[in-house]
């Protein structure tokens, strides 16, 4: 029978082994994987909102995508929900624009214009 300190048979405890070297790679390597990743996503109509060598993020409408490149070369895609800053953001715009809009009929109409 076995108790829970005892090692499964087969099992050897030995020496930690060493270990491996990870070779990470260059900003460079990292932004032309991420530029071949993010293309087709600029080709089917999505913005890029802030880029740098390893990460990038785009949108479209009212999705978020997250792309990153970690120091092995892997990509790693997530798609979300526009951030309730965005969403405040774009209210912000359009509150802005209308009040913009209406202060110039005002004014138009005071001038005699329209």
């Amino acid at each position: 029978m076995l108790t829970e300190n005892t090692p499964p048979s087969g099992s050897q405890p030995g020496p930690p082994s060493e270990p491996e070297e990870i070779d990470p790679i260059s900003p460079e390597e990292a932004a032309e994987i991420l530029d071949n990743v993010v293309q087709p996503y600029l080709d089917d109509e999505w913005r890029v909102l802030d880029r740098s060598a390893y990460a990038a993020r785009l949108t479209r409408g009212t999705r978020n995508l997250d792309v990153r490149v970690d120091l092995l070369g892997n990509v790693e895609t997530q798609e979300s929900d526009l951030t309730p800053l965005q969403d405040s953001g774009r209210l912000m715009a359009w509150v802005l624009l209308l009040t913009t809009l209406l202060v110039v009929l005002a004014l138009a109409t005071a001038l005699g214009i329209i």
